[in-house]
């Protein structure tokens, strides 16, 4: 078997459904399988994934033990070449498994790969690529030095900048969300370590491959959308979350770091005052267009979300509505594939312009419109959209 995609889930049932389906279309033509580790989950995932995805290995944790254990158990249960390592909150493009394996088989002393990531917005995630996060160049990331001084190699290293998003290339970091290995490597280098619970695990890993003569790369010639981003709750829990898993990191491999507290304290408390400025709101949509052939799905919409709705049976730029008005965008992945779909974002990324994924044989629409929002979910049958994630 060529590969394994691991995918451990806690609590965001739609969103793994979404990423299900597009995992099995990029599946396709590879020898390969889908397995799904869920932590306790107190929503209905895994009976989703019993009537959805029989044909699915489904993991049930009786406890929600962590990123890395959950992760570690999905490896032991692997039976692929090559594993993948996969949030939930994703979406693949058709293409994103066969590119990204066959730029792994060319590289000698390979340790992983990592892809493009964009948000809910078609927006670049910059967590696609990192540096070490040394005790400067976390400071520099959490006190958003990095962003005055993107040129400065002082300054740019938490977001690997000496590579553009476009730009294929060897660095430190990749992001837990997506990992593709070798899978004896990931158990000769003793998987995640589970002394974390979230946060540092990825980083750790990647520090750990480096140390055994291994190369990392950020791959871009596929893209995801990764709807959490980077910011899962960007508050005082989630800072003090990340500092605490710098400082273990640090304690691993480095026996601690005289400055380490201090940095990271001065830009946790940077950090946290950032964020505490008030954020710029998403204005309501003005217009709402569905590219889609159905047209019961464009009336149970108009039924759920109370808006008018424009329907066009194919995809076209030009029939957009001007930037100058906010337009939610609804794309019916029974009409576009995960590939164009993502293009799509990517291509009319504009704060005026928001989207929606309608999964194939779904009743539900889900997007994100920030990468500080955790997502929304439209069930067809409800007068109110539900929010979750």
């Amino acid at each position: 078997m060529q590969l394994s995609v691991i995918i451990l889930n806690y609590n965001v049932r739609y969103f793994l459904e979404l990423s299900i389906i597009s995992v099995q279309k990029a599946m396709e033509g590879i020898d390969g399988e889908i397995i799904v580790v869920d932590n306790n989950s107190p929503d209905d995932s895994c009976a989703m994934v019993k009537q959805r995805f029989p044909g699915i290995n489904l993991i049930e944790n009786k406890e929600n033990s962590g990123f890395p254990k959950g992760n570690n158990i999905g490896v032991a249960a692997a039976k692929g070449k090559y594993i993948c390592i996969l949030n939930p909150d994703t979406v693949v493009a058709e293409d994103t498994f066969a590119k990204t394996l066959a730029f792994a088989e060319r590289q000698n002393k390979l340790g992983m790969v990592g892809v493009k990531f964009i948000d809910g917005t078609g927006n670049f995630l910059p967590e696609s690529k990192r540096g070490l996060p040394t005790p400067w160049v976390a400071m520099t990331k959490m006190s958003g030095l990095y962003k005055l001084f993107p040129k400065w190699g002082l300054f740019n290293k938490y977001y690997a900048q000496h590579l553009n998003e476009n730009e294929a290339g060897e660095i430190d970091i990749l992001p837990g969300a997506f990992m593709l290995m070798d899978r004896q490597v990931y158990l000769d280098a003793g998987g995640f370590d589970e002394r974390y619970f979230m946060y540092g695990e990825d980083v750790d890993l990647s520090y750990t491959l480096q140390k055994m003569g291994l190369h990392n790369y950020y791959f871009p010639s596929t893209a995801i959308i990764h709807y959490k981003g980077e910011s899962t709750v960007r508050d005082a829990a989630y800072t003090k979350r990340f500092t605490g898993a710098m400082r273990d990191f640090y304690k691993k491999h480095f026996r601690g770091a005289f400055l380490m507290d201090g940095f990271l304290t001065l830009g946790s408390t940077l950090f946290i005052r950032s964020k505490q400025r008030k954020k710029a709101a998403v204005s309501p949509a003005d217009n709402y267009v569905l590219f889609s052939k159905d047209e019961e799905l464009c009336r149970q919409l108009e039924m759920a979300t109370g808006k008018k709705i424009v329907r066009f049976a194919q995809y076209e730029r030009n029939v957009l509505p001007s930037t100058n008005s906010c337009t939610e965008i609804i794309l019916d992945n029974e009409l576009l594939p995960f590939g164009e779909i993502i293009a799509i974002m990517q291509n009319h990324r504009h704060k005026c312009y928001t989207f929606r994924i309608r999964p194939a044989g779904c009743d539900f629409i889900l997007g994100s419109d920030s990468s500080d929002s955790r997502g929304e979910v439209t069930l067809m049958d409800n007068e109110a959209p539900e929010k979750t994630l």
